[in-house]
């Protein structure tokens, strides 16, 4: 048997330093402490391209280094656009009690029992080593763009998908050599299973995934670590009692080494593997990733149902964002003084508010219409306003001259001063009369 401790998705950046380097630094004490046989990062070690002079490249390195005192370490290539390619060249060079490989290609590697990394000089090992204690086949992102130039781009998420499950059926062959020797078997990769659940609660299920848990245990391998989503979560193969020729397997997603993003949802940690010929299990050693809450509000925010949400969730070194929607007459109605006096002992506060703007309604086919009586029917049903006064105005508009229209409307507005007139009269009349009686 052999133990192995998985990280995956350190994201090691400037904005995530604090984040990524206390959650990796408490995961690397444990898996020491543990007495791991070996360690893999699974992809996406940094967040972006960084200087090397950086102190996120630093921390990493250092943490990487205190790995490799300890015990044998793979890192995989990720994602491009977090790791570029060449990033991780770098960590061939850290040297350590231990040496690293870097799989930075398709292909297998196995762990000899003296510590050491064999690799296969194509994608799979022809015949495998002697003295080995484990093999690993390796699988890091694969390039989307070669696969388009090669089978256009409207083609090219589906044959990802297919390729990459003849690859891992491939990887049987090799898998089933090693368990007949009594060695156990490990995938490691990096990319999106199909039906996974994102860290925002959102089945991930599209055509142009990398994965189908069929084509992961189709490789044979009992254990399949993963990389790339940021939740936890895990697929079996050959229950206890129902265990298939390739014996008990696991494919696994140790999710994201600490919380990065607000709405995260699951534990973050890392997975300690204990795997051996036939048989696998994992348990989830939890970090100390930064809480996180959200509050939300329909409408305008309501500073009594904040007050009760603080006292409820309890926000003292929490990270807390707040959000309301608003119609955009209203958005000065919101008191973000008051709410951020409301959580103060929160480590950080985000007030993001959505403003819906006013829209205008536009009669469609308007400008079609030949007479301006029919487009100011057409406005009128759009609005749902009555369109015989505005027909009205438009007929007057229409057939009189404005001189008339003046003296009408002049007319109109003198009848009613008129009548307040002979009524003030008639009361000072009364008034009057009523004086001589008395």
């Amino acid at each position: 048997m052999i133990r192995i401790a998985q990280f995956s998705d350190l994201h090691y950046s400037a904005r995530n330093l604090v984040e990524a380097d206390r959650c990796f630094s408490h995961a690397v004490d444990r898996a020491i402490a543990l007495r791991v046989d070996a360690a893999v990062v699974s992809g996406d070690a940094t967040d972006h391209a960084l200087d090397l002079h950086s102190p996120a490249a630093e921390r990493l390195a250092r943490n990487i280094r205190r790995l490799a005192d300890h015990c044998p370490v793979l890192m995989l290539q990720g994602t491009f656009s977090h790791e570029p390619p060449g990033t991780l060249s770098m960590f061939r060079l850290l040297g350590g009690r231990y040496p690293m490989h870097v799989a930075d290609r398709i292909g297998q590697v196995g762990l000899t029992a003296g510590g050491c990394w064999v690799a296969s000089e194509g994608w799979h090992f022809t015949e495998l080593p002697s003295g080995l204690r484990a093999l690993f086949s390796c699988v890091p992102t694969v390039n989307k763009a070669v696969v388009a130039a090669t089978v256009g781009a409207s083609s090219a998420a589906e044959a990802v998908g297919e390729h990459l499950a003849l690859l891992l059926r491939g990887f049987a062959a090799s898998n089933q050599a090693a368990r007949a020797r009594g060695l156990p078997t490990i995938g490691v990769s990096h990319g999106t299973v199909f039906g996974c659940i994102s860290e925002h609660g959102v089945p991930m299920a599209g055509f142009d995934h990398e994965f189908t848990t069929g084509a992961l245990f189709a490789a044979e391998a009992q254990a399949f670590m993963l990389g790339h989503i940021h939740r936890h979560q895990s697929w079996e193969n050959g229950s206890t009692g129902l265990k298939g020729c390739a014996g008990h397997q696991c494919v696994a997603y140790p999710g994201s080494i600490g919380r990065f993003h607000y709405g995260e949802e699951g534990d973050k940690g890392f997975l300690l593997w204990e795997i051996s010929p036939g048989d696998v299990r994992f348990t989830m050693e939890p970090t100390p990733a930064r809480r996180t809450i959200d509050i939300t509000f329909e409408g305008k925010p309501d500073l009594v149902g904040l007050r009760e949400a603080v006292e409820r969730e309890g926000i003292d070194g929490a990270f807390v964002r707040v959000r309301w929607t608003v119609a955009d007459e209203e958005r000065h109605e919101v008191n973000r003084a008051a709410m951020q006096a409301l959580l103060e002992g929160a480590a950080e506060v985000k007030l993001e508010g959505h403003i819906v703007p006013v829209v205008r309604t536009r009669a469609a086919g308007i400008s079609q219409l030949a007479s301006l009586a029919d487009k100011v029917r057409a406005w009128a049903l759009s609005l749902e306003a009555k369109p015989q006064p505005l027909l009205d105005c438009l007929q007057a508009l229409v057939s009189q001259t404005p001189e008339a229209i003046a003296e009408q409307t002049l007319c109109a507005t003198a009848v009613p001063t008129a009548e307040v007139m002979a009524e003030l009269l008639l009361t000072e009349d009364v008034e009057a009369e009523s004086a001589l009686l008395f």
